[in-house]
């Protein structure tokens, strides 16, 4: 009897052993999984990017000091969730994906000043004080940074409305929040960020007062930073894997809804004399010269609610030079693969386990060895 009882026992401790050792496997692989989709993948893949060489004059024996390069990070777009369209799960996915990958792109890439082009915010246009404020919050959190490094954000339509949305409460309540300076100056390179929202040109008195600031520091500027992109027909011409889906580009723009008018747009060219051009709200990328060749560039949305391969701009400037590049995060399909696969791994796991795949294995592996050896 106490034979029987020790064999019993024996065998229930190996059984106990053999499922405890399971549990771990599955643990260590649901770790494993969990730690590179929400957390390793984003150094992994913003490690490859690099700030692009900005080209120097030729040293010409009298030459003691190269101009400063500025490293300026842009991205555009977050729409960061409200109260009204925002589902939590969906708030939770996604800004913790963009989090992760600003919070990365700052340890790695160690930009000197950023700037975010608009829409910061989905509901901004229409919030009450109390989901403001929490918007407010939740973005201080996600976008902290060292106070060595500028944040400099531009107001978007999704943030204080439309040209017939937008009041001067809104604008006060953003500009108190995010204090943006109309005029920034750095290591010799001037930016100008411009409420495009209120370039309607019909004189309305926010409007009347943002054409004014442009006309006054028109002076004496060289560089522009907007949200709204400048007059364009469509994204006909615009092309890349960051670009609009093929089936959208033809699609006319509307003037004053998708991109600036052509008026608006030829009095910031006149005024401000750019000679780098960057914008959002598009959340597609897009390269195009106006009038003598000034360039400007589309920054497709930071948010993969938006995109399934969101991207920034990095820029290294000088006073008399720029160059771009950009950098991809992670494709959420990629992140969605690795989910599946590791989900269909554990499985097999469980099913070699209770040695419902044991049998097919062995005898596959039978059949193999007896062909090796026919």
């Amino acid at each position: 009897m106490a034979t029987i009882r020790l064999w019993f026992g024996r065998q229930n401790f190996c059984l106990l052993k053999k499922r405890s050792f399971l549990l771990l496997k599955l643990i260590a692989v649901v770790f494993a999984v969990l730690l590179f989709c929400e957390f390793l993948i984003y150094y992994v893949v913003i490690f490859r990017c690099n700030w692009p060489e900005v080209k120097t004059p030729a040293y010409d024996g009298k030459q003691e000091t190269l101009d400063p390069v500025l490293k300026a990070m842009f991205l555009a777009d977050t729409h960061l969730l409200g109260e009204v369209r925002g589902h939590w799960l969906d708030k939770l996915r996604r800004e913790w994906q963009m989090e992760r990958a600003f919070q990365t792109a700052l340890w790695l890439l160690q930009p000197e000043v950023i700037f975010i082009l608009g829409d910061i915010f989905d509901e901004g246009k229409w919030s009450s004080s109390q989901a403001w404020a929490d918007d407010v919050k939740r973005f201080q959190k996600m976008f902290r940074h060292p106070q060595h490094v500028q944040l400099k954000v531009v107001a978007g339509n999704h943030d204080i409305g439309f040209h017939y949305q937008m009041n001067t409460y809104k604008i006060k309540r953003f500009e108190k929040v995010f204090n943006p300076e109309r005029l920034f100056s750095w290591k010799g390179i001037n930016f100008v960020m411009v409420n495009s929202v209120a370039l309607e040109g019909d004189s309305c008195n926010i409007c009347s007062e943002a054409e004014a600031e442009l006309i006054e520091i028109s002076h004496k500027l060289n560089c522009s930073r907007e949200h709204f992109p400048l007059y364009r027909r469509s994204d006909a011409n615009c092309s890349g894997e960051d670009a609009a889906p093929a089936d959208e580009r033809d699609i006319p723009f509307k003037e004053r809804y998708d991109v600036l008018s052509r008026e608006a747009s030829q009095k910031l060219l006149w005024w401000l004399r750019p000679r780098l051009v960057l914008s959002g709200h598009t959340h597609s990328a897009c390269e195009v010269l106006h009038g003598a060749g000034t360039p400007e560039l589309s920054v497709p949305s930071f948010s993969w609610r938006n995109r399934n391969n969101p991207s920034f701009i990095m820029g290294s400037m000088t006073p008399t030079e720029y160059a771009l590049a950009k950098c991809y995060l992670p494709f959420e399909h990629t992140v969605l693969t690795v989910y599946c696969g590791a989900a269909g791994f554990l499985v097999v796991l469980i099913l070699v386990h209770l040695g419902l795949l044991g049998s097919p294995f062995v005898l596959g592996w039978k059949l193999l060895r007896k062909f090796k050896t026919t």
